[in-house]
């Protein structure tokens, strides 16, 4: 039986290769590991793109450091819109009209928006028309002549100038309305931003402020009788707010084909805000109920809502108007 198993065994076992002369000559060919470059194991961190190690040496997975937040240009202005009946009148005379572009690009277009708050005057609805007609034509008129030629890449030179537009386009408005509705008036404070610079024009008493930290300027100015008499230190502020005349207006749209428009620049402060709003907001709601607001609000929409609410609250004798910006911190 041993005998067997000998010889089975031999004849299924594999035979070794035999060496010809020219491979015992040869070098031994290297393993597999001994192929390999000696390498270094790398960094948990090369240069600041690469990712750091995930593992560690016990084969435990480990979590990846929190991710750096850097710093970009990438803020834009915000805002808000609200606008609201109020709580005595039938329908709302107020117009407003937002309008916001943001790009980035190697062309380095600077942000523009356009706001337009109109409170209009009249009957029944000529007011409501004269306002929407004035919302209407004057961002028509500023999309023309002010964002379109900066969308299209026209030099300055070649361009009308910001203000220029903007007085010519609560001219045209003006016109329009004398023409289409004889019997209606309206209010107009058109904001263009270009950039970190607000180009206003206005004629009313509707009102833009501008708020920081340091509190609320109002850089409108009424045309209203009240106002006329302050000046002219017949009249104080509080007598004003109660004045049975407060609320005539020596200049509007629709009054006369020979308006005068106010025209002023103002460069708008990083984290600033700018509200525009109707004599329904702020006859209703103090400056300083407005700094509280606007400034407890990181939403400009939040901010516009509670102003129209606390109108509201405060009677709502008039339509309530807002619009609110906040720009950006860099």
């Amino acid at each position: 039986m041993d005998l067997f198993r000998r010889l089975f065994s031999q004849t299924n076992a594999k035979p070794e290769p035999s060496a010809s002369p020219a491979a015992a000559n040869k070098p031994a060919e290297p393993t597999k590991a001994e192929q390999l470059p000696h390498t270094e194991p790398l960094p948990n961190h090369v240069g600041s793109d690469t990712l750091p190690t995930t593992s560690a040496a016990d084969g435990a997975t480990r979590p990846l450091p929190p991710e750096t937040v850097i710093a970009s240009s990438n803020e834009h202005i915000m805002f808000g819109q609200a606008t609201d009946v109020g709580m005595v009148r039938t329908n709302n005379q107020d117009s407003v009209f937002s309008f916001v572009a943001t790009s980035r690009s190697a062309e380095q277009r600077p942000d523009f928006g356009l706001f337009v708050v109109a409170d209009g005057m009249g009957g029944h609805h000529d007011g409501e028309k004269a306002s929407a007609l004035a919302a209407r034509l004057v961002a028509a008129y500023v999309t023309h002549h002010v964002y379109m030629p900066i969308l299209n890449g026209e030099h300055d030179a070649d361009r009308v100038p910001i203000t220029e537009a903007m007085i010519a386009s609560v001219q045209k408005a003006n016109a329009d309305i004398i023409i289409k509705v004889p019997d209606g008036g309206t209010t107009c404070t058109s904001v263009a931003v270009v950039g970190d610079l607000a180009y206003i024009a206005h004629v009313g008493d509707t009102r833009a402020y501008l708020i920081t930290k340091d509190g609320a300027e109002q850089i409108t100015r009424d045309h209203s009788l009240v106002q006329r008499l302050i000046e002219l230190d017949q009249l104080t502020k509080e007598e004003a707010a109660v004045h049975h005349q407060k609320n005539v207006l020596y200049r509007a749209l629709g009054q006369s084909e020979n308006l005068e428009v106010d025209a002023l620049t103002r460069r708008l402060p990083p984290n600033s805000r700018l509200l525009v709003c109707s004599d329904g907001l702020w006859n209703m709601v103090s400056e300083q109920e407005m700094i509280d607001i606007i400034m407890s609000h990181a939403n400009p929409q939040e901010a516009c809502d509670k102003l129209v609410a606390l109108a509201n609250t405060h009677g709502g004798t008039d339509n309530i108007t807002a619009i609110l910006l906040h720009v950006p911190t860099n």
